[in-house]
């Protein structure tokens, strides 16, 4: 079986890297990878010949390649290109892009979402969304500290006292809680809230006090955030004005998969937070969690910086490509058999389920 790895057009991350290669051409895989894909990633041609790949035309990938692994999903002119019966590997998003199951059912071929994984233990290994959602989390607190203009920990001096910053995470999922662990070490001051009443252990574990709000729908089977009523809403927002508005950031992770995000922080709200605060809304793509947020923009309003950006995985982007790679490595492992062909006994399977949005006809 012969792996391809495309080259990102619209993402600094690559499918593969010379670790995972090698223990996939140990498995009795051949890997090809398209000139340059690495780069953005640093990692060199040489880097994938040495550890036994071979650097191919664009080209030759779509011609070769039985399984093909890319982070972000094709144009439409390269999905014309997948011969069929080949396997594709990305991450869809397909409860955002609502016709890509379509358009790859059109080329007769098997695709698999890694994004769409449900969060489990035993899945944890595969698990894109955890993987990304850890990085961007990190990286959320460090870009909203840099925006800042102030200290996040608490500071004495000749010169007077500082008080630590106070920060507000919205959304105590993977994301949330590594923002959490992450501004505890730098020294804020965090609250957090969470529709999962479970993730208040969680929190408190971490150092963060948690706002509770009653009344809310628990998580869908699969361990995500459910929807949540607008009456529901309503209530959360009241009850968060006073802690947005006394917040120097505020990091903005929920999210429901399938629906647009819910609109938390509103255009109020950010009218009453202190000059040169700071959202980090990492709902961007889906809507935001913040009334103001453009996705891939920067706005400012009233002297507060809304970053939109669901995408901030790619300012680790050694660390982002490794840990995709590891669970692109992962699931082949998974569901493949002996002879490194997909399992034809799976359809019962709920990671199986969830993660194949299209079969051959």
């Amino acid at each position: 079986m012969i792996i391809g790895v495309l080259k990102e057009h619209f993402d600094k991350k690559v499918g593969l890297v010379p670790s995972i290669v090698k223990k996939l051409i140990n498995k009795g895989y051949t890997v090809i990878v398209e000139t340059k894909s690495g780069r953005k990633s640093f990692i060199a041609n040489a880097d994938f010949e040495a550890s036994g790949a071979k650097i191919c035309t664009r080209e030759n990938i779509f011609n070769k390649a039985d399984i093909i692994i890319s982070y972000t999903p094709l144009v439409d002119e390269d999905i014309k290109l997948l011969k069929a019966g080949c396997v594709y590997i990305s991450h869809f998003k397909p409860y955002i892009f609502k016709d890509v199951a379509e358009k790859l059912q059109a080329q007769n071929i098997w695709a698999f979402s890694l994004d769409m994984i449900p969060r489990s233990s035993i899945a944890q290994s595969m698990d894109v969304l955890s993987s990304m959602s850890s990085i961007a989390g990190y990286k959320a607190v460090l870009r909203a500290a840099d925006l800042l203009p102030r200290y996040l920990q608490m500071m004495i001096t000749s010169a007077g006292s500082i008080k630590p910053a106070k920060i507000f995470v919205i959304g105590a999922g993977v994301a949330g809680l590594q923002a959490i662990a992450t501004a505890k070490r730098l020294g804020a001051t965090v609250v957090a809230v969470d529709t999962r009443i479970e993730t208040e252990e969680e929190v408190k574990s971490l150092g963060g006090k948690f706002l509770k709000v009653e009344g809310a729908n628990q998580a869908t089977d699969q361990g995500y955030g459910a929807a949540q009523s607008e009456d529901f809403i309503a209530k959360q927002r009241s009850l968060m004005f006073d802690t947005i508005s006394s917040s120097d950031i505020v990091i903005c992770t929920a999210t429901v998969r399938g629906t647009k995000a819910p609109v938390i922080v509103t255009k109020e709200m950010v009218e009453t937070m202190r000059r040169g605060s700071v959202i980090i809304d990492l709902a961007a793509d889906a809507g935001g969690n913040c009334e103001l947020t453009e996705d891939n923009k920067t706005v400012i309003h009233n002297y507060v910086h809304i970053v939109g950006d669901s995408n901030l995985s790619d300012a680790a982007v050694i660390d982002a490509s490794t840990l995709f790679a590891n669970n692109v490595f992962n699931y082949l492992q998974y569901i493949s058999n002996d002879d490194l062909k997909i399992r034809t006994d799976m359809q019962e399977d709920d990671i199986y389920k969830s993660s194949c949005i299209v079969t051959p006809k």
